[in-house]
């Protein structure tokens, strides 16, 4: 596979990877906080598994920051965008489908992450982990 193809394929991987403990924490803290401000929680747990996963794997090529905690931190102002769009398809999904069951909310991560994949992706290439940028 060439770069990008590569590139994408592992980032896609990590998302899987990401979508699981998005949803695993998700319905751990709902209870506790409900399933918006939980939906917050586990976003975070997400972006932080696949920002390990995408920094070894996806773009193991790209740029590195002084700092794990400087790289960390702009891999999640990057994933922004792509988190405006996600919570927002999972909110759309949470109220579309109401009162259909405990499984609702699984399939707004899913398609809240599915929804936010190309920008992530873009961001995450083009901005984190961009190519011949200096330590």
């Amino acid at each position: 596979m060439k770069g990008g193809a590569r590139s994408f394929a592992w980032f896609v991987v990590a998302g899987v990877l990401g979508l699981v403990v998005d949803v695993v924490v998700l319905y751990l803290l709902a209870p506790l906080l409900g399933w918006y401000v939980a939906r917050v929680l586990s976003f975070m747990a997400a972006v932080t598994t696949t920002w390990l996963m995408n920094r070894r794997f996806a773009f193991a090529d790209g740029a590195r920051h002084d700092s794990l905690l400087r790289e960390y931190l702009s891999y999640v102002t990057a994933m922004l965008g792509g988190a405006a769009v996600n919570y927002a398809a999972y909110v759309l999904t949470l109220h579309w489908l109401e009162g259909q069951g405990r499984w609702v909310a699984a399939l707004g991560v899913a398609l809240g992450s599915l929804s936010g994949l190309t920008v992530n992706f873009l961001s995450a290439r083009y901005l984190v982990f961009k190519r011949g940028r200096q330590r």
